[in-house]
């Protein structure tokens, strides 16, 4: 039962790999457009950590003045 396991994920993470590597109609991949955006979305989510360490250090403030 364990080989089958084997088997069965093998071919699952094969199938990604060559799904996430061929290239569309316009000559580009998955990976290509990942790589791509990778520094949009990391400046996003540094913003939006910022933006929520502002709130909790603002909330933790005030919680700390009403105690």
């Amino acid at each position: 039962m364990g080989i089958l396991k084997f088997i069965i994920v093998g071919a699952a993470v094969g199938y990604g790999i060559n799904y996430i590597t061929k290239k569309n109609a316009d000559g580009r991949s998955i990976i290509d457009d990942l790589a791509e955006n990778a520094p949009d979305w990391f400046d996003k989510a540094k913003q939006y950590a910022e933006d929520a360490l502002g709130q909790v250090s603002k909330t933790a403030k005030e919680a700390k003045a009403n105690f």
